[in-house]
């Protein structure tokens, strides 16, 4: 019954969404909220000092297609937007990539990376997470459908990828159920509860440990389904409460299920034979279905519109995804101790994405088109470094692997659109990772140069292969240039979104000079230096 009233639901929501989530973006446009994001950091800013002017065209329009899109523009694109004389080019340009093919890719990469944490990739999960953003589906569903995955319905199946690839065993370890229970609490709550496994957390007074204690009695009842060739969760009986007492007074506690700083949930009892909707089948190792699923008890009351931190903590990470930086930072460290930089904006963003059902590129689009977002990265002459909580400047942000990967290829012109490639994309993409993205279970929110990526960059066969000369790419292009000034006009467009500096041109005129006998292997070293640049892999 449970799985085929889901179904349906699924199919109810599928069959709106497109309306809905135009209707969200028009009645966010009214509210305003990229007016108010400007009127709360201008007012924050007063006392610390002037804030930067708006960016220019080539900034905005590299910083706007890695946000959204995942990748620089491809020369062609950038200059339609740069020589453009629309007034509104940038409402225009935003709301394309929105409703763009790279947009769902985008966003992909950016909560794979997030929610799995380089963990690891599977096909099911790619293919549910790659689904849910093409059809822009609300947060707070797409929330609960990972915190309760359906095995049941195609579509869905892949959401158990979050939970069965952290109750997966690593040699001889045993199941890291407080892992499992820690995860859920920071990236779903904004809160790392690990230091309140085995009593209240020593400096974060808000974290009890009864709130580790109540999501812990979920998860550590749950196991990876051996039934199906595909990921999926079971759940065990669930008949008494959990059973703690802190290491320091040993008073004896017990608590059900719940979220943190929620209502404890009930325990049902049922009389023996009686407890699931479908029975076990020891033949088929069918784990049955309990009548009573902590894990969808769970997942209802966090996700609940009535949750703050829920809210909270998602339009922080969306402000970290376009801004560089949380309101509240780090972004699981979500609490009274560590108040957020702008708390107003924060609660103005939180009952945004509330009034507006989590609607994901609603917010986006409000974010973008704020002055905040569009801010240059410097600030005029003699003015005070600018602290980057007060966002008085764009503050630079890390690009990720997938960023780099397809920026690189957009780069060189070894394919136009990344998100058409096929074949060895997948493996290519698992190289930049490795590259590029930080270890398993580390948290990708600052840049982090290292000496694999440095070595990546500087002998790796598929950048040099990017940099062999073909027809059309950049090598090929800055080959046939007939000046110096050419090529350097060419060679920063296509990999930095730039002119280049007086003095950056006369470098490259120099180079060029002193190796005149052998113009592509030159034009081929300036590419392959600008591609190795701090400034290509960052966002500014």
């Amino acid at each position: 019954m449970h799985s085929t009233l889901r179904t349906l639901g699924l199919f109810v929501v599928l069959s709106v969404i497109a309306s809905s989530r135009s209707a969200n973006m028009a009645q966010a446009a009214d509210d305003g909220l990229a007016k108010r994001i400007d009127e709360s950091v201008a007012a924050k800013a007063k006392d610390d000092g002037p804030l930067a002017s708006n960016c220019d065209d080539p900034a905005f329009v590299r910083r706007i297609y890695l946000d959204l899109a995942g990748r620089i523009p491809s020369v062609p694109e950038a200059l339609a937007f740069i020589q453009s004389s629309d007034a509104n080019k940038r409402v225009a340009l935003i709301d394309k990539l929105l409703s763009s093919a790279d947009y769902p890719r985008r966003m992909h990469d950016q909560f794979h990376a997030m929610l799995m944490e380089r963990r690891g990739d599977n096909a099911d999960w790619s293919k549910y997470l790659l689904a849910s953003f093409e059809a822009n589906k609300p947060w707070d569903q797409l929330a609960r459908e990972i915190l309760d995955p359906d095995s049941n319905y195609d579509a869905l199946r892949g959401a158990a990828f979050f939970h069965t690839k952290r109750l997966d065993k690593v040699g001889q370890q045993e199941t890291d159920y407080p892992g499992l229970t820690r995860d859920v609490g920071r990236l779903f709550l904004g809160m790392d509860l690990q230091c309140a496994q085995c009593h209240n957390h020593l400096f974060i007074d808000a974290y009890k440990q009864a709130d580790f204690q109540g999501l812990f009695t979920v998860y550590q009842n749950t196991f990876i389904r051996t039934d199906l060739k595909f990921p999926a969760v079971g759940e065990k009986l669930m008949t008494k409460k959990q059973d703690f007492s802190s290491v320091f007074d040993k008073v004896a506690m017990s608590t059900g299920p719940r979220v943190p700083g929620g209502k404890e949930i009930d325990i049902p009892m049922f009389e023996k034979n009686q407890e699931y909707v479908t029975a076990p089948d020891r033949k088929t190792n069918f784990p049955g279905v309990p009548k009573f699923r902590p894990m969808q008890a769970i997942a209802q009351d966090l996700t609940s519109a009535s949750n703050k931190s829920f809210a909270a903590n998602y339009v922080n990470r969306l402000w970290f995804v376009m801004m560089g930086r949380g309101l509240v930072n780090p972004l699981d460290q979500q609490h009274v101790g560590n108040p957020p930089s702008h708390p107003e904006l924060l609660e103005q963003l939180a009952q945004a994405a509330i009034d507006v059902k989590f609607d994901t590129k609603t917010l986006l689009r409000q974010i973008a088109l704020s002055a905040t977002y569009q801010r240059d990265a410097q600030l005029p002459s003699g003015a005070d470094a600018p602290k980057p909580e007060t966002y008085r400047v764009a503050n630079e942000k890390r690009m990720t692997a997938e960023q780099i990967m397809s920026s690189v290829l957009v780069a060189t012109g070894t394919h136009e659109k990344p998100t058409e490639l096929k074949g060895e994309a997948e493996k290519n993409r698992a190289a930049f990772v490795k590259a590029f993205g930080n270890v398993p279970t580390d948290p990708e929110v600052e840049f982090s140069p290292s000496l694999k990526s440095s070595l990546f960059l500087l002998n790796d066969t598929l950048i040099m292969d990017c940099l062999q000369s073909a027809p059309g790419n950049l090598v090929d292009r800055l080959t046939q240039a007939t000046d110096a000034a050419s090529v350097a006009n060419e060679l920063y467009l296509s990999v930095l979104t730039r002119k280049p500096s007086a003095e950056e041109a006369a470098d490259v005129d120099d180079y060029l000079k002193k190796n005149a006998d052998r113009k592509q292997a030159a034009v081929t070293n300036l590419a392959w230096s600008l591609l190795a640049s701090t400034e290509f892999c960052l966002n500014h």
